[in-house]
């Protein structure tokens, strides 16, 4: 008998994490076995890596949204690449670093919260899921030791908290599973992130609401791309935009590219208007 796409039935297996069930049964399918020992030395060997992501908490809740551009080296990789992930009903999470890697890694880390809430009957604390996820870039070092790191933020709206402005949550890691919750409503990863923290330092402040958080996040985003060349813009030719994910007391829910467009046309519009059209 069988579950999990062919994986064998545990019967006898009643721990609530889905990476130990792997790990007892098919650890290579783990994204830090995926790539063995050797180490890679040649330039068409090098791994497509994505930037840049930011997140803005608001009152009532939390965003996370990334650029489109994926690079290989000094070539561009992609340039509509989906950086940003609802993991669950009150969570989303985006990454910086080996597409591949961190793609696996989210995707994993969604089912993680999915087998605890199936097995537990609750849904994990968002503490919890700082943890898990912790835990999971923890064991990816092997891969990171490889240029192949993973540099993930996890953004959730905590229903336990009572104050609105405090509602959304913003935790970032380092490449070795160090976590770190940000206090000041806002955060930023990737090769932009010197550039996009800069602008958030001077658009921020607490208590804003969802359009305006929406707006400071694009706006952090078209910063980042004016400096770093890893860093994509938008490209209104290809109709290509940032993506992004807002979570609240009604869940994680993907903003509409119709919205994120006319964000990104109005602050353009602004920018030639300031600079004289």
């Amino acid at each position: 008998m069988t579950s999990y796409d062919g994986l064998p039935l545990d019967m006898g297996y009643t721990q609530s994490s889905f990476s130990e069930y792997l790990r007892r049964h098919a650890p290579e399918l783990l994204p830090g076995n995926t790539f063995g020992g050797a180490r890679r030395t040649s330039k068409e060997d090098i791994a497509p890596h994505g930037t840049t992501i930011v997140a803005v908490s608001y009152r009532g809740g939390v965003l996370l949204a990334g650029d489109r551009r994926g690079t290989m080296g000094n070539l561009l990789a992609s340039r509509d690449m989906e950086k940003v992930f609802i993991t669950d009903f009150y969570s989303a999470a985006g990454f910086a670093g080996t597409v591949g890697v961190a793609v696996e890694m989210i995707r994993l880390f969604a089912v993680e919260l999915q087998h605890y809430e199936k097995l537990e009957g609750i849904s994990l604390t968002f503490d919890g899921k700082a943890n898990k996820l912790s835990k999971m870039v923890r064991d990816n070092l092997p891969a990171a030791l490889q240029d192949l790191a993973v540099v993930p933020v996890l953004v959730g709206y905590d229903p336990d908290v009572t104050d609105p402005d405090k509602v959304g949550r913003i935790v970032s890691y380092d490449v070795v599973g160090g976590r770190s919750e940000e206090r000041f409503g806002y955060a930023a990863v990737g090769s932009g992130s010197l550039f996009a923290k800069s602008s958030l330092k001077k658009t921020y402040t607490t208590g804003i609401d969802e359009d305006r958080a929406l707006r400071i996040a694009v706006e952090a985003l078209f910063d980042a791309a004016d400096d770093d060349t890893a860093t994509g813009g938008p490209d209104a030719m290809r109709g290509i935009y940032p993506t992004a994910i807002i979570v609240d007391a009604d869940g994680a829910a993907e903003v509409p590219e119709a919205r994120l467009s006319n964000i990104t046309r109005q602050l353009i519009a602004d920018r030639l208007a300031e600079n004289g059209g």
